[in-house]
Parts: C-alpha cells; sequence; structure tokens
C-alpha cells in the first residue's frame, strides 16, 4: 500500500523519535535497568494499520537508524524487516484484531525474536573470535597453539565477549526488555493506530 502524502510528515517524525527515545532512554520507563524496545513499539502499529511492504520498508528504515547509532556487530535490519512483513500481513489479511491484549501479545512475541535474534549474532560473533584467538600450527613436538596476529586479544578479554556470560546478561536483557515493552504497547500503539486510522489508514481495529 503506497502511504498518503499527508501521512508522509508524520510517519518520519514519529520513526524519528525511535533513535531519539534509544538516545534517552527515560529512566522512569525502565524495568531493572532496562529500557523497551521502542522499535518494536513504532512498527507494530505502522504495519498493522499500512500493510506487508510498508511495514518491511519501515523495519528497514529504523534498522539502519539504530544499527547506525550503536555501530555494534550485530545488526537489527533482518529481525525488523521481518516482524514488519509478519504484522503488516496480520493487519491485511489475517482475522480483525481488537483489544489491547492482542498489542501486547504481538509486542511480546516481537520483541522475544528481536533480542534472540541479536542475541544469537553476538553468540556466533563471541564463538569466532574466541576460536580465531587460538590457532593451531604444526611445530617440532608435533602440534602447538599460537595466538592469531591478526586478533586483538584486548576485545577477547571483556566478560562480554564469552558466550556464558552473553547468554547471562542476554537472558536478563530480553526478559527485561519483552515485558516492559509488552507493558507499554497497548497504549502506546493504540494510540498510533488510531492515528494512522484517523489520517486515512487500514487497520481494522
Amino acid at each position: 500500500m503506497t502511504v498518503s502524502p499527508s501521512r508522509h510528515p508524520w510517519c518520519i517524525a514519529s520513526a524519528l523519535l525511535v533513535p531519539l527515545l534509544t538516545l534517552l532512554a527515560p529512566s522512569w520507563l525502565r524495568l531493572g535497568g532496562v529500557p523497551p524496545v521502542w522499535a518494536v513499539l513504532w512498527l507494530l502499529p505502522w504495519a498493522l494499520s499500512e500493510g506487508a511492504v510498508s511495514g518491511v520498508l519501515g523495519g528497514l528504515a529504523v534498522g539502519l537508524m539504530l544499527d547506525a547509532l550503536h555501530g555494534q556487530g550485530a545488526t537489527l535490519i533482518p529481525a525488523l524487516m521481518l516482524l514488519g512483513w509478519w504484522w503488516g500481513q496480520l493487519g491485511r489479511k489475517g482475522p480483525p484484531l481488537r483489544g489491547t491484549l492482542v498489542l501486547g501479545l504481538l509486542a511480546l512475541v516481537g520483541t522475544l525474536l528481536l533480542e534472540a535474534s541479536l542475541l544469537l549474532q553476538w553468540l556466533m560473533v563471541s564463538l569466532w573470535r574466541s576460536s580465531a584467538l587460538i590457532q593451531p600450527v604444526d611445530g617440532p613436538s608435533g602440534g602447538a597453539s599460537v595466538l592469531d596476529p591478526g586478533v586483538h586479544p584486548g576485545p577477547l578479554a571483556l566478560p562480554g565477549w564469552q558466550p556464558a556470560d552473553l547468554l547471562g546478561a542476554g537472558v536478563h536483557v530480553i526478559l527485561a526488555q519483552t515485558l516492559v515493552t509488552a507493558l507499554l504497547a497497548p497504549m502506546l500503539c493504540s494510540l498510533q493506530l488510531l492515528l494512522w486510522r484517523q489520517m486515512g489508514g487500514g487497520w481494522r481495529g
């Protein structure tokens, strides 16, 4: 579906709030020191209202902004694009979505998938760097292990790069962000859906 020109400024302005709120991270909206996933809270109502194509494009745009903001080794883009497509399909072809409980449930599942994708990427990077740190070489004794000169050992010494530490911290972050995002979704997503519907969106609520 093509976005109405009258909604272009609102779409851009609301999307720009995602990296802004991610940077600000208001303390009173945190749970256990973990903020909500603002990308999910924006993308969910947008995709439900505009359909799968706009959902994918919205996920791509927000993912690019957040990836540029953090500059980390994991990317949000694939998961956000997949969520945008899924939610867009639900909004267009699925049964009518009614009630705030459904929005909370969709936000919960979406946050779980997004955070799980990030955790998986970090684990893969961690395992790759750990295996690259020690490289086996042949020697007089029949075999030895030496430090790969192409790998800097500094980042590997940080706790966050160890798989066990990643799993421990990752589970805490996933649970906290999933809960706080699901709690905020009924109110924030309902308001956005109302805005897109009043401006001519196709949400069936």
